[in-house]
């Protein structure tokens, strides 16, 4: 205990220090300036009547499903893939990664030059050789979220495939021998072996990944700080703009609170209703 306790006391200041004192100011009307004014529920009734607050949800939402259907099976696929190549895995392996090495900001300044709308623009001029476009990317309500998701998914790709290769690392290899030997093909050994294999690290990154994706904030805010038209503005970036823009710190960490909470509930009911499935 008496080793511990100095790693025990930094986790309570810099983990709990925070949290405890989010739960204070969300009950407080306070721009860090001027005096404090105990305000109780009141900044939660704000943030539940803003028609931001509905609007910056249903985008965040939108975005988690977008990241789940293309975001969600893109590593799996690669790992799976990577799995079975022989010889130089590894350079592919750390192909994959590199992007996660990339800074954020790096990466999405560089995306932000690739998004150019104009006829001139990387993606355009690639896609006009075979007669599309030129397309509007960021600059259109309908598609600035799902090149959100393009990047993100480009993004972080690389840690799921990792965790994937690892998991697959367990797996027997009698088991592909027996399989082989039955005459199962590629997507038999995939469907019957892999996955069944993968089934509790699949489900245990799906949470994270919902749980991510709930809390982006640095795409949205360098790519189009909100716009078009309010369509990437996401409940984060909505937190940022109540501090930071407003100045409204206790509507900040009020709606900060209701989102924590709802990501409690989320994985609770997750982890109740896929406990038999990981382990059956």
């Amino acid at each position: 205990m008496l080793f511990a306790l100095p790693v025990l006391l930094v986790f309570l200041v810099f983990s709990w220090g925070p949290i405890v004192k989010g739960l204070v100011m969300s009950l407080q009307q306070t721009n860090l300036v001027d005096p404090v004014k105990w305000v109780g529920l009141e900044n939660f009734k704000y943030v539940l009547t803003d028609p931001g607050v509905g609007q910056a949800s249903l985008n965040t939402l939108w975005f988690t499903l977008l990241a789940l259907l293309f975001g969600f099976p893109v590593p799996v696929l690669l790992a799976m893939f990577l799995s079975e190549l022989r010889g130089k895995s590894w350079l592919y392996t750390t192909l994959a990664y590199l992007p996660v090495i990339t800074p954020p900001v790096v990466a999405i300044l560089l995306w932000r030059f690739f998004y150019d709308p104009s006829s001139t623009g990387m993606f355009n001029s690639i896609l006009g050789t075979v007669g599309l476009g030129p397309y509007p990317w960021l600059d259109s309500p309908s598609s600035a979220m799902p090149s959100i998701v393009l990047e993100a998914t480009w993004a972080g790709a690389g840690n799921a495939v990792i965790i994937y290769l690892a998991a697959l690392t367990s797996v027997r290899a009698d088991l592909y021998e027996a399989a082989e030997l039955d005459g199962a093909g590629v997507v038999r050994r995939v469907w019957h072996v892999m996955l069944p294999h993968l089934r509790g690290v699949l489900l245990l990154m799906l949470l994270l990944q919902v749980i991510g994706t709930m809390q982006l904030f640095t795409e949205p805010l360098l790519f189009t700080d909100g716009g078009p038209q309010g369509s990437t503005m996401t409940i984060l970036l909505l937190i940022y703009n109540y501090a930071f823009v407003n100045g409204d710190y206790g509507a900040a960490t009020a709606l900060s609170v209701l989102l924590a909470l709802a990501l409690a509930v989320l994985s609770a009911v997750f982890q109740l209703a896929t406990r038999g499935w990981s382990t059956e």
